[in-house]
């Protein structure tokens, strides 16, 4: 099993980039290869000051000096620097010569690339980015948490049954809950794709779909598939990576003025981004997992972890397998 990872996709690369690698490679055994992709030179002097903690047989690199920032433009981006990182990791997947091509690059770039080089599987209009939610139950998906941000009901029934494969193969749920995410249960509710997607949604076969979640019922574990578009999924996204620390920050200037002590950190755990890893593009005939610019080794190594696990499940193939029972029979 080979994971190539962009070691020029945090924003302190290529450090937690490393440390990440070094982390997975320690916990997913044996069979796992890292395939950093970055300036060469940099990456050799950095494996080489950690000398023998560095295996050497299960990591390699391949050259990519070029990085794509944040701002540019993505698809003129991927167009005008093969030399990226980015551009280099999809690929490299592209080619069968990885299995899976994680990055804390740019989310944009690397929805490009994987549209431009992996293409779509048959049966997916718009892949979603599938982002867990942590409850107090678990962790809830939520598609899509940025990719798609104007919908039509049939991409939110493609979301539903995306998420339905994943929560599968990697949540281990054998009939994961389905929930669309409204201002209120009744199926009237909300605007008209809500409506109109809550009617398909209960049509769909195979799905175990559950009807609308209000927003206060997500963090109570109410669904383990959330269906939403990109735009209300990215700032509920956003909203979720600043509880913690708001919460945090809180606790401590209260523990500050009556002199307690408590392990704060250890208690918001479950809110922590780094436990979760990345977010893998789901509906591309391929594995890019997006990580959050700033992730830790940890999160960086727990990305990996998503990727081997959806190797090791055949996410991606049976996927495939079941939009092809949805596609229309040639005449």
């Amino acid at each position: 099993m080979r994971i190539a990872l962009d070691a020029l996709g945090t924003d302190e690369a290529p450090l937690p980039e490393i440390e990440g690698a070094l982390l997975a490679l320690a916990t997913e055994g044996e069979e796992l290869t890292v395939v950093l992709v970055g300036d060469r030179p940099r990456l050799e002097e950095e494996l080489e000051r950690r000398g023998e903690s560095v295996p050497r047989g299960r990591i390699e690199i391949v050259h990519a000096p070029d990085r794509i920032l944040p701002g540019e433009s993505p698809a003129s981006a991927v167009r005008r620097r093969p030399d990226s990182s980015i551009v280099t990791g999809v690929r490299l997947h592209r080619d069968r010569e990885v299995d899976a091509f994680v990055s804390a690059g740019s989310t944009g770039a690397m929805m490009a690339a994987s549209l431009i080089f992996l293409r779509p599987l048959p049966g997916v209009d718009r892949p979603a980015i599938g982002t867990l939610l942590p409850t107090s139950i678990g962790a809830t998906l939520m598609l899509d948490g940025g990719a798609n941000v104007d919908c039509k009901p049939r991409h939110l029934q493609q979301f539903a049954r995306l998420g339905h494969i994943y929560a599968q193969d990697l949540m281990g749920i054998e009939r994961p809950r389905i929930g669309l995410l409204n201002i209120g249960e009744e199926p009237e509710k909300g605007n008209e794709l809500s409506v109109e997607t809550h009617a398909l949604l209960s049509r769909a076969a195979g799905l175990h779909f559950i009807g609308n979640v209000e927003g206060r019922e997500i963090i109570r574990g109410g669904c383990d598939v959330l269906v939403c578009d990109g735009f209300v999924g990215n700032v509920l996204l956003k909203f979720y990576e600043s509880v913690a620390e708001f919460i945090i920050e809180l606790l401590r200037k209260e523990m500050d003025r009556t002199g307690t002590r408590f392990d704060v950190k250890g208690a918001f755990r479950v809110l922590d981004y780094a436990e979760y890893g990345g977010a893998p593009l789901l509906g591309v005939n391929g594995l890019s997992v997006i990580c959050h610019g700033a992730s830790p080794p940890k999160a960086i190594g727990n990305a990996i972890g998503v990727a081997a696990r959806a190797i090791r499940s055949k996410m991606v193939q049976h996927i495939a397998r079941e939009l092809a029972r949805d596609l229309p029979a040639e005449a």
